[in-house]
């Protein structure tokens, strides 16, 4: 092989090696800061990964906010009209938090199946549900009513 082209076959093999490991390092740095949106009932069912950084959410349960009245610890659950999950969160919730209106919350699932938030979101104003809430529940709704069986949902 010609001096030459050796010399630029080896610089080649060398920008190929960096640009995967600049590639590969950019892969990695996004997975560590994907939050995907997950419904009670893909919860429910194991399709969330545990200790990981994900979205939940639907419409808080009549009845199931329970606060401390010694810290800001609130635990609540929310449901997708199917199945519900319990959210335990550390903080000041937004103004428009309450019992029947539709929240997304981050942070991570425990191996007990409780979902420990570190941010809550309330939607703004009546109309306004956050589009993943509504597709989970329209998924939900779309799911019971293909359901032939007898099968009553869980809550």
């Amino acid at each position: 092989m010609h001096p030459v082209r050796k010399k630029r076959l080896f610089v080649i093999m060398i920008i190929l090696v960096l640009l995967g490991s600049v590639v590969s390092l950019i892969m990695y740095a996004l997975q560590q800061n994907i939050n995907l949106f997950y419904s009670p009932s893909q919860i429910v069912t194991g399709e969330a990964p545990y200790n990981a950084n994900i979205r939940a959410g639907g419409m808080v349960v009549e009845g199931s906010v329970a606060r401390d009245p010694e810290t800001l610890a609130v635990s609540f659950e929310v449901t997708d009209f199917r199945h519900k999950v319990k959210i335990e969160f550390n903080g000041i919730l937004p103004d428009l938090f309450r019992e029947g209106q539709g929240i997304v919350a981050q942070g991570k699932l425990n191996s007990n199946g409780v979902f420990v938030a570190t941010q809550v979101l309330a939607k703004h104003d009546e109309k306004y549900m956050p589009p993943e809430v509504t597709e989970a529940l329209e998924n939900a709704q779309n799911t019971s009513l293909n359901n032939t069986s007898n099968i009553q949902p869980t809550y």
